[in-house]
């Protein structure tokens, strides 16, 4: 039965006025981005009276922008790669395994994600800086103590998200897979994972997401030299003055990568999220 006019126009007023709340910040960024500085600076005009692609040039050399994007291209993909890994065997192994203490362990995995990261700023501080006193390992400051930082976000939350994943995937297809010959690993690479592929997406955009815009542990875990994109951009700002617009095409750099790679993966990542929600 079709809708009531009355709503199909109320729902496409409601629509309209969405779309335009969320594309507004966008124009605004885009505007001032090919605006000079002292346009940006002054009264704000809906319509530019100049265009210059001049801020996307100069924000290169303004801050080292192209060190800090290789960083955070690195820490985010490690913490991705790793976060997808480490999931998928522990995922596999709660949905497909009963063992001791396996409602405690999905119980321990989900409460970490009920206290908020600050808290675990401190402790990852003074554990970092007694491991490098202990061993010589330089995790503080590194990229990869940022990476193992990043990975205790993500990591509980993509067990648990794989794990309902693979919930809804049948075990008949593993056990078809036991019968001709294939061992538990064998059935999950052969198997599990082509099935599971949409939640494993899912799994890796939600991990590159948390490290690529993530700021508090990044200004802390990090120096100069191993500075992270969200971080880096605070250096548009100095003592006597603030490139807006350069702040604004550096903005719009550094949403490239995940937009470009949510609109690549939108259909497995929503088959993802939404697996096994009903069954």
């Amino acid at each position: 039965m079709a809708p009531p006019r009355s709503f199909r126009w109320a729902r496409r007023v409601f629509l309209t006025l969405l779309t335009g709340f969320v594309l507004l910040p966008v124009y605004v960024m885009l505007s001032g981005s090919l605006k000079p500085l002292a346009d940006v600076s002054g009264k704000f005009r809906w319509l530019p009276s100049g265009l210059t692609i001049r801020p996307y040039i100069d924000m290169w050399s303004t801050v080292p922008l192209a060190r800090y994007f290789v960083n955070s291209l690195i820490v985010a993909g490690s913490a991705t790669v790793l976060s997808v890994a480490v999931a998928v065997f522990a995922a596999y192994a709660v949905s497909r395994y009963d063992f001791r203490g396996k409602r405690v362990f999905t119980v321990t995995v989900l409460s970490t994600q009920m206290f908020p990261g600050i808290l675990f700023l401190l402790p990852l501080f003074l554990l970092y800086a007694d491991i490098g006193n202990a061993t010589g390992i330089a995790l503080f400051g590194s990229r990869g103590g940022l990476i193992l930082t990043y990975l205790t976000f993500s990591l509980p939350f993509s067990v648990w998200m794989l794990t309902g994943y693979l919930d809804s995937v049948p075990r008949d297809l593993d056990e078809a897979a036991l019968v001709d010959g294939c061992g538990p690993l064998g059935a999950l690479f052969r198997i599990v994972v082509p099935a599971a592929l949409p939640g494993i997406v899912a799994v890796a955009v939600y991990a590159f997401m948390t490290a690529w815009g993530e700021v508090l542990f990044a200004s802390v875990m990090t120096n100069d030299t191993t500075r992270t994109l969200a971080v880096g951009l605070q250096g548009f700002a100095t003592l006597n003055d603030v490139y807006w617009n350069q702040v604004m095409a550096a903005s719009l750099v550094v949403s490239v990568p995940v937009v470009a790679g949510f609109l690549l993966l939108q259909r497995y990542l929503v088959a993802g999220l939404t697996a096994g929600a009903v069954k």
